[in-house]
């Protein structure tokens, strides 16, 4: 555009040939284009300006003939556009033509944004500005909103991060409690009220994690692990839910094929909590008949060597079953086969949402089938690949399943560091009734002080508690060690309200072993202890 702009201008190419008619033809460029175009010398007076300057800044292009630019940006912006004339005065041929934005202050005293492209030709330079007022304004409002967003969003990631401590902390104590008063004697009505306290507890806690799951799967913050796993664990609702069903009146049926065991490498947390969902729902939706499930793995070479083998989980029912309207939209947010269903059978209709998020965060599909009034058939598929050969996994020795100690004929002595009492009396119960030794610190200062004075053969640390929290006081109990190599290293199990995923991985860079997420059962200390006890 500079250089024919240029040839338009008398006396710019020598010759007055055809001079009348490229005037006409520049004069009627100018009053045509909606951006802003100048022509101006070198010293930064104008030579010409197009009729949108009026437009756009309310100067006419009589009043700008002769005027100087620079009085017209903003204050905060003239060192930056003085730096860009500069450039564009001094760019050398073939250089890339650089813009700028910058303001400049409208005839009404406010300023407009604008967005520039100058190049020089001899001793002239040619600019055009286009006006990026509302651009430049929707993307700072953009800016500010995405800010605000985050902010509110982390704000409420730590508002349920704490909701489900303060939440959890109780809830640990009722359930812990109950589940200790179960294994005392009890008469057949009492027996009667401390199942129901017990399911619930256990369902105002499934409760909890599913709205906590919800809002981390929204803030797509719910971070999946990737270690190597004995499928046992992924199966572990089945003995549960085998209870439940059977308390019930349902038969409960599982098949597996013969390729369903071995070690995988993937989330069996998520597996189990997909897994236990879809039972749990089996058996509320189930009045008679039974409860099957069906555990397969698909692969063309079960030893790992093709290609990655795929894990295969049916449920399947003799319930209420539902229609194809409904499947559609079963594992929609707050969704339930239909109206009835939330108030003939309760539930918040989150957990197939979930189940379907975290099927597919880790690779796999989940469906449904169902015929009204005859059942339905739940199944997801996820894709996982061997963490060693079956013919090493039959070949291994079985675990010990009893609470032992690591020197023959002494009770297991095990330091406590828990502020609240309630959970303190929790453990107490659990452990004293096993035959273990329990010292209680209350807070992370107080364990650092008992383990530096006595021998443990395990710690348990909860993680949120004053004056020293329990990640700090883990970090402190591995630094005594290293200060100490004559000291065997003691095993901490964390003992946490917090779940979710990231509370677990800061819990094992401070140095402890294991993690047990509250509310605890005697089930879930003793195997959180027992998997520890040998490091």
């Amino acid at each position: 555009m500079g250089c024919s702009v240029a040839s338009a201008i008398p006396g710019r190419d020598g010759t007055a040939a055809g001079t009348d008619a490229s005037d006409a033809e520049l004069a009627t460029f100018f009053d045509v284009s909606l951006d802003l175009l100048v022509i101006r010398e070198l010293d930064g007076r104008v030579v010409k300006v197009s009729r949108s300057w009026e437009t756009t800044l309310g100067y006419s292009p009589e009043e700008m003939r002769g005027a100087w630019l620079m009085p017209l940006v903003h204050p905060e912006d003239l060192g930056a556009t003085l730096t860009s004339v500069v450039e564009v005065e001094n760019r050398k041929p073939g250089d890339p033509v650089l813009g700028q934005i910058n303001r400049y202050r409208h005839k009404l005293g406010h300023y407009r944004t604008l967005e520039w492209r100058a190049q020089r030709f001899d001793d002239r330079i040619y600019a055009v500005a286009r006006d990026v007022t509302d651009r430049v304004g929707a993307e700072q409002a953009l800016r500010e909103a995405k800010a605000a967003a985050e902010a509110a969003n982390q704000a409420k990631s730590d508002f349920l991060a704490n909701m489900s401590h303060e939440i959890r902390t109780p809830l640990n104590g009722v359930i812990g409690i109950v589940d200790a008063l179960s294994r005392t004697a009890l008469t057949s009505d009492q027996a009667e009220m401390v199942d129901l306290i017990r399911s619930s507890g256990h369902t105002l806690e499934r409760l909890v994690s599913d709205i906590l799951d919800v809002s981390k799967i929204e803030a797509g913050q719910l971070d999946l692990e990737c270690r190597a796993f004995d499928i046992e664990e992924a199966l572990e609702p089945l003995a549960v839910m085998r209870t439940r069903a059977e308390d019930k009146g349902l038969a409960f049926h599982v098949t597996r094929s013969p390729e369903a065991r071995g070690h995988f490498l993937g989330d069996s947390t998520r597996i189990r909590q997909v897994l236990g969902n879809l039972l749990s729902n089996a058996i509320k939706f189930t009045a008679e008949g039974s409860v099957s499930v069906r555990v397969e793995v698909w692969s063309d070479d079960p030893e790992g060597r093709g290609e990655a083998h795929r894990l295969a989980l049916t449920v399947e029912d003799t319930g209420v079953g539902f229609n194809a309207d409904h499947a559609a939209r079963l594992f929609e947010r707050f969704n339930q086969a239909d109206s009835t269903i939330t108030r003939r059978f309760g539930g918040t209709g989150l957990g197939l949402s979930i189940c379907r998020s975290l099927v597919e965060m880790m690779g796999g599909e989940i469906e449904a089938r169902s015929t009204p009034g005859a059942g339905s058939r739940f199944r997801f598929v996820l894709p996982l690949r061997r963490a060693g050969s079956l013919a090493d996994y039959d070949a291994r020795t079985p675990a010990a399943t009893a609470l032992v100690t690591p020197d023959a004929g002494r009770a297991l002595r095990v330091l406590l560091a828990e502020d609240h009492p309630t959970n303190q009396r929790v453990v107490q119960l659990i452990l004293t009734s096993q035959g273990a030794e329990v010292v209680i610190a209350g807070d992370g200062a107080q364990a650092v002080a008992a383990f530096e004075a006595g021998a443990f053969d395990v710690v348990l640390m909860d993680m949120q508690m004053p004056v020293m929290d329990g990640l700090t006081a883990t970090r402190a109990i591995r630094a005594l060690e290293a200060a100490r190599p004559d000291r065997p290293r003691t095993p901490v199990v964390m003992l946490s309200a917090n779940a979710m995923a990231e509370h677990r991985q800061e819990s094992m860079e401070a140095g402890a072993d294991s993690h047990v997420a509250k509310p605890i059962t005697a089930a879930s200390l003793l195997a959180g202890i027992e998997a520890v006890i040998g490091l």
